[in-house]
């Protein structure tokens, strides 16, 4: 396994260029700060360079909060404002750095305040249940209960989700006031829709839902549970968030 030096002492790393679209797109960005031991951990189990998109997350944030803290993308970890868990934490990393290990489904790189989850697909996506090709992207939808390909890979991923074309995307997940609701959270805490999202009532009236802020590992688990009781699969996040 190669060290930390040889992971993070490279030519062209991404930081300074994330730095820049971070500061000059039109989506809202809070970079939070990394918790150094769990960047540390999550550098040396992935070994990937911070010449990286991925790398360079881990080593240098404890995480993003896009779209007023909708989306979160995963990091070095960090304990500001509540906290928000690192790739090493979500993934459930050796505590001591395995070159034998991988994330057995794929890696979960982030998630959204309603129970959507962001994953890179490992290298045998069918088998896992997961659609799209190994090292792309993939969404668990919260309203449909079933995984997305997005077609494209985790660099691409953080360039669309800093452009503020998301917007389509969560056409139908996002009610009048989501952005005021999604900015009074902790990175902690995620929202609780009822009825549901993935039921007719949500889908015909998203506006007249109740909602309420709950933790956000409640949010996470209620989906993945009733996503195991529909499918035969089991939708393959681990909830540690």
């Amino acid at each position: 396994m190669r060290d930390i030096d040889e992971l993070t002492c490279v030519d062209d790393p991404a930081w300074p260029e994330l730095q820049e679209m971070i500061a000059a797109g039109p989506a809202p960005v809070r970079v939070l700060p990394p918790a150094p031991e769990e960047a540390h951990r999550s550098l040396l189990q992935m070994q990937v360079t911070t010449r990286s998109t991925l790398g360079s997350l881990a080593w240098h944030t404890g995480g993003l909060l896009l779209d007023d803290g909708w989306v979160r993308v995963f990091g070095g970890g960090s304990s500001a404002d509540g906290g928000l868990p690192g790739l090493a934490r979500v993934n459930r990393f050796p505590s001591v750095p395995d070159p034998a290990w991988s994330p057995p489904a794929g890696l979960v790189v982030g998630h959204d305040v309603v129970g959507g989850v962001f994953a890179l697909n490992g290298g045998n996506p069918s088998a896992a249940g997961r659609p799209g090709a190994p090292g792309q992207m993939t969404y668990f939808a919260p309203d449909t209960l079933a995984w997305e390909a997005l077609d494209m890979g985790h660099s691409d991923w953080i360039l669309w989700m800093l452009s503020g074309r998301p917007d389509g995307f969560y056409e139908g997940l996002r009610w009048p006031t989501w952005r005021e609701e999604a900015a009074a959270l902790a990175p902690d805490q995620g929202i609780s829709v009822f009825p549901f999202l993935w039921s007719k009532e949500a889908h015909d009236d998203l506006a007249g839902t109740s909602r309420r802020p709950v933790p956000m590992r409640e949010v996470i688990g209620v989906a993945a549970d009733f996503a195991r009781r529909a499918g035969p699969l089991d939708p393959g996040f681990l909830g540690e968030v």
